[in-house]
């Protein structure tokens, strides 16, 4: 799926949400379009290299980030290629690009990049089999082109110079690519060729793109749109059924290697074709129990599952990933939030939409006991509305994922006053495949101990304390800790991780994506109860009542988090159940 870097920061940010959401759906790939914005060592957060950077490293996507050559220097084509890669990016549309604005002809570059394959060989020559590149094809041949068979000859020349497959332009006649395909092959072309498929949206912009590719609208479209030109969900309609209908072409035809969709950064046309043809993943399988990965990283402290965007954030700068099983804890550097990038420290939340959810007013601590169960039930609060979102939390909570196999116990500690913000529970020998529980390579199973992490009243540490120490508790690891660290207490080593999740799979290590650090959770600490005050209060003024009670709700509880190792059950409802009640 193709998006495009829009022009402010509030679009980048919408953006990385569509991200979010068009990822679910599993998709092999997903690119940018070139735009550098400025200096190739730009950092501005319209840059398509900080946007193919938010995508591949903050949302966990497969990234191919488009290139262009025209109108550059070598030394600046080398210093965004280095950026490139120094992202992780490893995948690179090669393309010519268009004339500069005002230029309506193209004329060669005094560097030498005059075509694309002038760029792809480039690559090659100075960063090997680093990048897989892609090209792209014409179906009706290269509006610059002196005749569809030179076309083809160029097409030969960029995969001699080491493509590695090709994208093509849209089309509107499914016999066009047809032809493309043999005819490629007839001239030694023989890399995968992927259809581009541009579901139409509207007529505007239908308009304006083929404009773009110097191509004319089938008479047979036009006749279609023209009586509905004015009503975009007419056209959307007609786009999405033209597009299903062109794909399942295409699928039967047998040449295919797959779909590449123009999806001009809007989700509803794209995903509504996918799911007709049924492609669209619910719920792809997970080869580790995060939401975000990253292909270095096999194991991850738990206390950010519920913040991925945050963790990412934090350890972006970190050079190497514990490995397999967590190694020396006290080394990794986590990251200041104070320069949170400006895609993750502000909400897909407007103040305005926030207030309503988490309250208009708070007058008790118990208004905001109501929007923790609120948030758990997927009811209403007071104010009308749903809370899909709680401060802790980078999504929208999903009532059909492995919380709804507790939900019922987590409300009933939140209803008491006892805040959880992250939980799990056991697992023994699930199948990988688990609806709920499954992750990792099929044929595995995996395990997870219960593990419950919330904000309490400070008013029950001593009953927390001694109900830990009985012996119906002794399974029962813990970290006790206050806003400011003059309360920390645990009976785990003060280094020493401890195991929350495993699997076991075919032909494979034991692989352990997370754990309870202790170092990790002294930095995560002071995270979690900031957020209080600069996610929550600072939605009020600070003479406000509500501002008030959140404040003090900052001070006097503590943070705790509880692992019950024995993984064939559950005691820590219980537990907790016997310190409120004494």
């Amino acid at each position: 799926m193709e998006f495009f870097p829009p022009r402010t920061k509030d679009g980048a940010t919408n953006l990385l949400h569509k991200f979010e959401n068009m990822g679910a759906g599993g998709p092999l790939f997903c690119d940018i379009t070139w735009h550098p914005a400025g200096h190739p060592e730009s950092d501005e957060p319209t840059s398509c290299v900080t946007i193919a950077d938010a995508m591949f490293n903050y949302i966990g996507l497969e990234t191919m980030l488009h290139m262009t050559c025209c109108n550059m220097k070598t030394a600046d084509i080398n210093l965004h290629l280095e950026r490139i890669k120094s992202k992780g990016i490893r995948n690179i549309l090669a393309l010519r690009g268009d004339p500069p604005v005002g230029q309506e002809d193209w004329e060669g570059n005094s560097d030498g990049f005059n075509y694309a394959t002038d760029l792809v060989k480039h690559i090659r020559a100075n960063f090997g089999d680093h990048f897989n590149i892609c090209v792209a094809g014409y179906p009706n041949g290269h509006p610059d082109a002196t005749s569809y068979e030179d076309d083809l000859v160029h097409l030969k020349e960029k995969v001699d110079a080491g493509s590695d497959f090709i994208i093509t332009q849209l089309f509107f006649e499914t016999a066009d690519f047809v032809k493309y395909v043999q005819d490629s092959k007839a001239k030694g072309v023989h890399i995968p060729i992927i259809p581009g498929i541009l579901p139409i949206q509207g007529f505007a912009s239908l308009r304006h793109i083929c404009k773009l590719g110097k191509m004319d609208v089938p008479d047979n479209i036009m006749k279609a749109i023209m009586p509905i030109k004015d009503n975009d969900e007419a056209i959307r309609n007609f786009g999405v059924d033209f597009a299903v209908k062109q794909c399942r072409e295409l699928l039967d035809s047998g040449v295919v290697d797959g779909l590449h969709f123009y999806t001009l950064n809007r989700e509803v046309a794209t995903i509504a074709v996918l799911k007709q043809l049924g492609f669209w993943q619910e719920e792809p399988h997970k080869p580790v129990p995060w939401r975000v990965a990253r292909r270095a990283e096999e194991i991850r402290p738990i206390f950010w599952s519920s913040r991925p965007q945050s963790y990412i954030h934090r350890t972006r700068e970190w050079d190497e990933y514990p490995n397999g099983r967590w190694g020396d804890s006290s080394s990794p550097a986590f990251g200041d939030l104070k320069d949170y990038h400006i895609f993750y420290l502000k909400s897909r939340w407007s103040k305005v939409k926030l207030m309503p959810m988490w309250g208009n007013e708070i007058r008790s601590e118990k208004d905001v006991w109501e929007i923790f169960c609120c948030y758990l039930t997927g009811e209403k609060n007071r104010h009308g509305e749903i809370v899909k979102c709680l401060p802790w939390n980078d999504y929208e909570i999903e009532h059909d994922g492995e919380t709804s196999l507790i939900k019922d116990r987590l409300l009933e500690l939140n209803r008491m006053g006892v805040l959880t913000i992250n939980s799990q529970p056991h697992a023994n020998a699930e199948s990988s495949t688990h609806k709920h529980l499954g992750w990792g390579d099929k044929g595995g199973y995996v395990f997870q101990k219960a593990y419950l992490e919330f904000f309490i009243d400070r008013k029950y540490l001593r009953n927390l304390v001694q109900t830990l120490a009985k012996s119906d508790y002794e399974s029962v690891n813990f970290h006790i800790v206050n806003h400011d660290g003059s309360t920390d207490m645990t009976n785990c080593d003060k280094m020493e991780p401890v195991a929350v999740t495993w699997g076991v799979f075919p032909g494979r290590e034991i692989v352990q994506p997370t754990v309870v650090d202790p170092v990790s959770f002294r930095v995560w600490k002071d995270e979690a109860f900031t957020i209080w005050l600069e996610k929550w209060a600072r939605l009020y003024e600070r003479t406000d009542e509500s501002f008030k009670i959140l404040q003090e709700i900052h001070d006097s509880h503590l943070l705790v988090n509880l692992v019950d190792n024995n993984f064939k059950g559950n005691c820590l409802f219980q537990l907790l159940e016997e310190v409120i009640r004494v």
